[in-house]
């Protein structure tokens, strides 16, 4: 048989073979196919001249596959099949099933707060998907997006890089913490003095050892200790309940740390502000349906933390 260039095979064409080997009528096959009988009729003699073979005779009221038909058709439907398949999974995204792997962007923070909310979700919706972390610098996000490296990124993003979608998750703001029975907090109300007089430990991935609140101290001429700095928010509970230094952090991640250690929330006595955690994703990624199933269970749990 001649070499056949797929370039010029119209995929209908198997289809057509496959309702033909199924139906054995050139009716039928046009029924199921929602053709008229002299479009299949065309059909099936395009057939014939690719694969240089009758491929279906009329014997009696049948139209009986030959032995090329049935050398073939193994192939051909499991070529159609697959077809099937890949088309199905690209429009189709069934969590319950899936193990897929999702990589998301993310710092310490939105892990610590978001992650065993999604982890506890999963595990009654989605048990068979798995997880991968992954710190990013803000620069190279979002090649790290276009590149399908990572799947969405969650943080706080002043600029976005170009062909991406962002969505607001919540807003955030600070709290300080500090060891249970800590004296400047026992009396309730501390004051901006106060504050600023104790040695204080700065979590910061930057290598300086100015935060946010030392700016806001200097507009009232005060300046604060920083006797630790750490890029590290997770060791501040071990460190924090053996001394009386304290700590500004996320208001969220504060709750979980007193729930959970001898540590007590304080409300700032200068007001910061409050910010938006975001949840960042590629254009290319907008219409997949894995993709989506993520994002919007995320934006769902982001709801209720």
């Amino acid at each position: 048989m001649k070499s056949i260039n797929l370039s010029e095979i119209d995929l209908n064409l198997l289809v057509a073979f496959e309702a033909l080997l199924e139906e054995r009528s050139v009716t039928l096959a046009a029924q199921r196919l929602h053709l008229g009988q002299p479009a299949m009729s065309a059909a099936l003699g395009r057939l014939r001249i690719v694969f240089e073979d009758e491929l279906f005779i009329r014997m009696g009221r049948k139209m009986q596959p030959t032995s090329k038909a049935i050398l073939i058709a193994s192939g051909i439907l499991a070529a159609l099949n697959q077809i099937r398949q890949t088309l199905e999974a690209s429009q189709v995204f069934d969590p319950d099933a899936s193990s897929r792997r999702f990589e998301i962007g993310s710092s310490d923070y939105t892990s610590y707060v978001m992650l065993p909310s999604l982890l506890e979700f999963c595990g009654q919706h989605a048990p068979h998907l798995n997880f991968r972390l992954i710190g990013y610098e803000k620069d190279s996000l979002g090649e790290l997006l276009e590149q399908g490296t990572i799947d969405v990124a969650l943080g706080v993003f002043p600029t976005l890089p170009q062909q991406t979608h962002c969505i607001s998750l919540f807003q955030e703001h600070f709290v300080g913490i500090a060891r249970q029975g800590h004296p400047a907090i026992a009396h309730g109300t501390m004051s901006l003095e106060t504050f600023a007089s104790l040695s204080h430990a700065l979590v910061t991935l930057r290598r300086d050892t100015t935060g946010e609140i030392d700016k806001l101290l200097a507009q009232h001429h005060l300046q604060r200790r920083v006797a630790l700095t750490t890029p590290h928010m997770l060791a501040l509970p071990a460190i924090l309940t053996t001394n009386d230094l304290i700590a500004t952090v996320p208001n969220r991640v504060a709750v979980q740390l007193v729930r959970l250690h001898n540590l007590e929330l304080f409300e700032l006595p200068v007001e910061t502000g409050t910010w938006t955690v975001s949840m960042l994703w590629s254009k290319l990624a907008d219409k997949d349906a894995a993709n989506t199933w993520l994002r919007q269970t995320l934006n769902m749990i982001s709801r209720t933390i």
